[in-house]
């Protein structure tokens, strides 16, 4: 079961790039926010047949959970428009080793504190090389298409 969740969160990885570069393509042409709207709206309906359709009852309803767990609601907004931004000017690539850096250093806060009700999974030397190892990556693939784009100018 742990190799399938890994492989769907591979999945998933893949298709938050493709949404990226297809979403700042689209941001260019009509807007930013316009582009970050048609994402949410789709994604809206999407999620509400996937609810009627396949979701159990659940025993709480959303206003029944502590008010600060909604706020995750919020957080893809940031997500959205920084990457249509993002992708035109640096490339889906960059952009998206960039949110996973970002996502990385982010996680591994959550567990190692435990911030959010989670386990606390503590910080060891393996998750500091992997953190090292991301920002290289970050750094080389940054570089590899400045590099790109000064030849293509030649």
């Amino acid at each position: 079961m742990i190799i399938l969740m890994v492989i769907f969160s591979i999945i998933g990885g893949a298709l938050l790039s493709i949404q990226s570069a297809i979403n700042g393509q689209l941001g260019a042409k009509v807007g930013v926010f316009k582009s970050a709207f048609l994402t949410f709206s789709i994604g809206a309906l999407l999620t509400a047949l996937l609810i009627f359709f396949f979701e159990k009852p659940q025993q709480i309803t959303l206003l029944d959970v502590p008010k600060w767990q909604l706020m995750g609601a919020l957080l893809g907004v940031p997500y959205i428009v920084i990457m249509v931004i993002a992708v035109q000017r640096i490339g889906t690539g960059v952009a998206t080793v960039a949110v996973i850096f970002g996502q990385l250093l982010m996680s591994m806060l959550i567990d190692n504190f435990g911030w959010f009700y989670n386990e606390a999974i503590p910080f060891s030397m393996n998750r500091f090389i992997a953190i090292i190892c991301l920002g290289i990556a970050l750094y080389f693939i940054y570089s590899s298409g400045k590099t790109a784009k000064i030849q293509r100018i030649k």
